[in-house]
């Protein structure tokens, strides 16, 4: 699986105003919708919240990956946003959250939205990705160290 596949260079946002978890949720469920015919912020704002209510989705590290299940959708959507300040995102290392990859999935989709979030949380794991990650200088950036990141993995 390759997450840029999913992952349009449109759908990158480098730099998130929101201040709290709240924000960021709703900021990228808003950048999503208006990037995607058809869907509504509204609805996948529901979603991604309804999945950080079984828990929190900041796995640490300074990474988020917000995600859930639409029966809308027909194909998996990625959006990835940045913070150069850092939010509180309830993290389990309990450190604020810098990178945030939002994964939305067809309702149908189990063995995909598994092997994307996998595939993400690999990255996560490569110490010069995040550096990069913060090094990056706008959107078009941004995208490339995804791109470099996701023909190594």
């Amino acid at each position: 699986m390759k997450i840029c596949q999913y992952l349009q260079q449109r759908m990158v946002f480098p730099e998130l105003a929101a201040r709290d978890k709240e924000g960021v949720l709703a900021e990228l469920a808003e950048g999503i919708a208006r990037e995607t015919p058809g869907l509504k912020a509204e609805e996948i704002l529901r979603v991604l919240r309804d999945r950080e209510r079984l828990g929190s989705t900041g796995i640490g590290e300074g990474f988020a990956i917000p995600h859930g299940k639409m029966k809308e959708l027909t194909r998996i959507i990625i959006a990835f946003g940045r913070s150069k300040e850092g939010i509180p995102f309830d993290s389990l290392d309990g450190k604020p959250a810098f990178y945030f990859f939002v994964l939305i999935a067809p309702e149908e989709s189990a063995g995909l939205h598994l092997k994307a979030l996998a595939k993400i949380s690999r990255f996560i794991k490569d110490a010069a990705f995040k550096e990069h990650l913060f090094q990056a200088s706008d959107a078009e950036a941004l995208w490339k160290v995804i791109e470099a990141e996701d023909q190594l993995s």
